[in-house]
């Protein structure tokens, strides 16, 4: 997995956090959330909660500490935002039986968030059913003014056909060229109708944006906001290498 990206581009499209996604302004925090100011909600995909832990299970073994490093960032998000209402858009456990792996303090803390804030937990394909213990609602889709929010984008008859949907899945990572140097980075990904997070868990791979699986759901004529370590970096399709 390739780290944020810290050199910008010369001369991007737009050095902004801002976005418009179906008329709707949002903003993309260079941690891998959305957020929705107007209705102080926040969105995030893919935690994959106990990653570790069922890699482990199978005898891989990875530093045990995903869940509570994800939970400290998700934690910051919210607090630094004020926000009072978020959406998980799925696979926020990595599996069926990722819950009943986490830590009793995760656990608390978890059922502290979802007790304070209007919680919903969209369910994946790692996670379809996802606990009901924890707190908050579960969802299979979760509409919000012009905005549906989905675990995987729905194919459209073509290319940017679908208004106003932010999903996540992909796990979109993109790669720009700046002062001969190829930067890659996680990346939030919009044609304006639609729009793709990045995973927001610490043990989260990537699909670059030019695969077919991600191009495919957008309009030509893309943007890609590439994760910084104290922003975010927009670029225009063009501007995207292999």
């Amino acid at each position: 997995m390739s780290g944020a990206a810290e050199t910008p581009a010369p001369q991007p499209e737009r050095r902004s956090d801002r976005l418009l996604v179906n008329g709707v302004e949002l903003i993309a925090d260079h941690c891998g959330a959305l957020l929705w100011p107007e209705r102080r909600l926040a969105v995030v995909a893919d935690l994959h909660f106990e990653k570790g832990s069922a890699f482990a299970e199978r005898g891989q073994f990875l530093p045990p500490y995903d869940t509570a490093a994800t939970l400290d960032k998700l934690e910051a998000v919210l607090a630094r935002h004020a926000v009072e209402r978020l959406v998980c858009l799925g696979d926020s456990f990595h599996d069926q039986g990722a819950a009943a792996r986490l830590p009793a303090p995760i656990v608390r803390r978890l059922r502290d968030l979802t007790a304070r804030h209007h919680w919903i937990w969209i369910a994946g394909n790692h996670d379809p059913a996802p606990p009901e213990d924890l707190g908050g609602s579960v969802e299979t889709t979760w509409t919000e003014g012009a905005l549906t929010f989905r675990h995987e984008a729905e194919p459209g008859p073509k290319a940017g056909a679908v208004f106003g949907e932010v999903s996540g899945h992909f796990h979109p990572k993109a790669a720009v060229r700046v002062r001969g140097k190829r930067i890659s980075a996680p990346c939030f990904i919009t044609d304006g109708r639609r729009l793709i997070l990045p995973a927001f868990g610490a043990y989260t791979g990537g699909l670059h944006v030019l695969d077919p699986a991600i191009a495919g759901l957008l309009a030509p004529r893309f943007q890609v906001m590439l994760l910084g370590r104290r922003q975010v970096f927009a670029f225009p399709h063009s501007a995207v290498v292999g």
